[in-house]
């Protein structure tokens, strides 16, 4: 047979004692202890009557809730007591974290990850609430709830780092398109979204760059269908640079012509340094046109052998 809430309820708070006010009456908001023949926190460790608080239905739930907030703040931290009623109220509430993340969206993040960020904020709920305000408890943890959720995207979800007004900023930028969408029936040219948020062009086009961030692919990834490559990624970007062995060459040259003797590494700046002619080196160091070539193809051909050596 179901266990009503009238039952839950029972079970939970126990028989009040007419020596005892209330909780919340004038005089008494928070009783820190119950009175001595109370037997209501006796009870509620065992809640005997609740094999599964997930289980509970909502309506029941809320209000077994706002009576184990009740107790919870008349419960002394660290006790066994406190400790029951606070896990009860985390298993009571857990619906409120599975309706906070449908309403952000699940985002392809795993659910298990987000019941875990959302059950964080609902702890936090828990322990800050004060019964003696009057709040609905719902009202004041799905905010704290949303908020833990909100703040594990921005910290945890992007693929590459972007400083927080930049990923503000990105959330600006696509609601300002959608709109401008409705509003032109075509996407937004740049200079249109700057003037219709007050910004520069230069900060929406880091906006819209920063958006990049937000998710990555993999390179190993394979072709989507309708693709003509087939082949992943990887193999289809790019191509060989030649440039990269010329600075080899580079490299490796360095100490060959800095064995040279003086003369040679001095032909040879002026000719691919200065760009000098042939007959203006040798005006310079005293020789004829024919004794610079010769010097010259003696040098390449050396420098030639020892590279590729």
């Amino acid at each position: 047979m179901a266990t009503t809430s009238d039952e839950l309820l029972h079970r939970a708070t126990g028989p009040a004692s007419d020596e005892a006010p209330p909780v919340g009456a004038p005089g008494n908001p928070r009783a820190a202890t119950p009175a001595p023949d109370s037997p209501g926190l006796d009870g509620i460790p065992e809640l005997d009557g609740i094999d599964d608080p997930r289980r509970v239905a909502p309506a029941d739930a809320r209000e077994l809730t706002r009576v184990l907030l009740v107790r919870l703040a008349a419960l002394e931290e660290g006790t066994r007591e406190y400790s029951y009623v606070r896990a009860t109220l985390i298993e009571l509430n857990l619906s409120l974290v599975r309706f906070a993340i449908r309403r952000v969206g699940n985002r392809q993040e795993p659910l298990e990850d987000l019941i875990q960020v959302g059950s964080v904020g609902l702890i936090k709920a828990i322990d800050r609430f004060d019964p003696g305000h009057g709040a609905e408890f719902t009202t004041f943890a799905l905010p704290t709830i949303l908020g833990e959720i909100r703040r594990h995207f921005r910290d945890a979800t992007w693929a590459v780092h972007v400083p927080r007004r930049l990923q503000e900023l990105r959330i600006t930028l696509a609601k300002s398109r959608d709109e401008l969408f409705q509003r032109l029936g075509r996407a937004p040219t740049v200079p249109e979204i700057a003037a219709h948020l007050d910004l520069s062009e230069e900060e929406v086009i880091e906006g819209l760059a920063a958006a990049n961030g937000h998710t990555a692919g993999s390179l190993d990834a394979p072709a989507t269908e309708g693709q003509q490559e087939p082949n992943p990624l990887t193999q289809r970007l790019g191509e060989e640079d030649p440039r990269f062995g010329t600075v080899e060459d580079l490299i490796v040259l360095k100490p060959l012509i800095a064995a040279l003797p003086e003369r040679d590494r001095l032909i040879l700046s002026m000719r691919f340094g200065e760009e000098l002619t042939q007959s203006q080196i040798g005006a310079r160091l005293g020789l004829s046109q024919m004794h610079v070539s010769r010097l010259l193809n003696r040098l390449l051909k050396k420098l030639h052998a020892d590279l590729t050596a």
